[in-house]
C-alpha cells in the first residue's frame, strides 16, 4: 500500500481531512514503536511506505518494548496528536485496521501478539472480517 492510500484510508476511517490523518497516524505509529520490541518495529517498518518508516525507526532508547497498558497507549496518542482520548481511540483503531491491510503475511498478527490482552478493544476491529473499506 502506498503512502497516499494509507493516509486516505485512515482519513476515511476517522472522518478527518488527510492532513489530520497524517498527524493521527504519526502519533499512533510513534506510540506503537515504543510498545513493541525493536526487532518487531523493524519488521513492521520495512513493509510500510518510506514516509511511515521514519516514524517507526527504533533507537537505542526503544530497543526493548516499554510496558504500558491500552489506556496509557490511548493517552499517549491523544497527547501526541493533541486530541481528546475518544478521538485518539478512534484513530488507534483506524491505524491498526489500515496497518492490517497494508502489510503482508502474518506481520500484523506478530504485532498483536506483543500487545497484552487488554489491547483487545483496540486491535480486534482490525482483525474482524469485513474491516476493509468498501470500494465503490
Amino acid at each position: 500500500m502506498d503512502y497516499d492510500t494509507f493516509v486516505d484510508q485512515v482519513a476515511q476511517r476517522t472522518g478527518t481531512p488527510a492532513v489530520r490523518a497524517v498527524e493521527l497516524t504519526g502519533a499512533v505509529l510513534e506510540t506503537l514503536a515504543e510498545r513493541l520490541t525493536g526487532g518487531e518495529v523493524l519488521d513492521l517498518a520495512v513493509q510500510l511506505p518510506a514516509q511511515l518508516q521514519v516514524v517507526l525507526k527504533p533507537g537505542p532508547d526503544n530497543e526493548a518494548a516499554q510496558r504500558f497498558g491500552a489506556a496509557e497507549f490511548v493517552t499517549r496518542v491523544a497527547v501526541r496528536a493533541r486530541v481528546d482520548e475518544s478521538t485518539a481511540r478512534v484513530a488507534v483503531r483506524a491505524v491498526f485496521t489500515t496497518l492490517r491491510e497494508a502489510i503482508r503475511g502474518g506481520e500484523f498478527d506478530d504485532v498483536a501478539v506483543q500487545l497484552p490482552r487488554e489491547y483487545r478493544e483496540l486491535v480486534e476491529p482490525a482483525l474482524a472480517p469485513g474491516s476493509a473499506l468498501r470500494r465503490p
